[in-house]
């Protein structure tokens, strides 16, 4: 099945073809920076542009930063307060023409490692991806299915958001080294593991590019490794979510 991806972020809207057999991409991905403000109608003409970049007619899997019930948006902590309670899936569908779902960004990502990447051979016990951007999104799996919305990148630190201490764009924000921000993430992972004692934690985002600048400085006991997918999962993880059954019904 060929599906076009298309990963929705803070900075960058992303897209390209996918196989979902195989979670390779079938053209070089195609971005355009997300609209300020990040509107629904300016980010759908997006979608929309993207999908005639690539003459694309066919399903269109959208990965979305907050939580997604049956192709409606329900949060918006990085985005325009427009998307709240907007029937997301219908917009982007009138704007491009195609079919559409529509997924948590995170849990996109976390599809795309399970079945391709990182997850693969961790189809039993709890696993949790991390993707690392403008905030941090989390996606959880016990025994290889996924359960969806876990929006654990606002469970509080030191009084704070987690995301807001511990994101890519915190760690922007505030000029921090990388042996800095590395001690505020691992805080945040270190209660993640008292909270939910997790075999694995895989890391993507656009953080995980840089996994060698900060993996060395973080002390939890879990297994922690990189998205094999990298910024890649998003998009191939949106293609996912349109075959029947990808998505559990919340």
């Amino acid at each position: 099945m060929e599906v076009l991806g298309i990963d929705f972020g803070g900075s960058g809207i992303k897209g390209a073809p996918v196989d979902t057999g195989t979670g390779e991409l079938l053209a070089p991905r195609h971005r355009i920076p997300t609209p300020r403000p990040s509107r629904p109608g300016a980010v759908a003409d997006v979608i929309a542009e993207i999908a005639r970049h690539f003459g694309w007619q066919g399903p269109v899997g959208v990965g979305y930063p907050g939580v997604v019930r049956r192709g409606t948006t329900l949060t918006a902590s990085n985005v325009h307060k427009g998307w709240i309670g907007l029937d997301a899936a219908r917009l982007i569908s009138e704007k491009t023409g195609c079919p559409v779902s529509v997924i948590n960004d995170a849990d996109a990502a976390g599809l795309a490692e399970m079945t391709f990447g990182a997850g693969r051979d961790h189809q039993k016990g709890v696993v949790i991806m991390i993707t690392i951007g403008t905030g941090l999104g989390t996606a959880i799996f016990t025994d290889g299915h996924l359960v969806p919305n876990c929006e654990l990148g606002h469970i509080e630190i030191r009084g704070k958001e987690a995301e807001r201490r511990a994101s890519d764009a915190a760690r922007k924000r505030k000029n921090l080294t990388w042996k800095q921000w590395a001690r505020r993430f691992d805080e945040y992972l270190r209660e993640m593991e008292r909270l939910f004692w997790p075999d694995l934690f895989i890391l993507g985002g656009g953080g995980s590019k840089r996994a060698d600048r900060f993996l060395r400085y973080l002390t939890v006991e879990t297994e922690v490794v990189p998205a094999h997918l990298l910024n890649e999962a998003g998009i191939v993880g949106a293609a996912l979510a349109c075959q029947p059954d990808a998505v559990p019904e919340v």
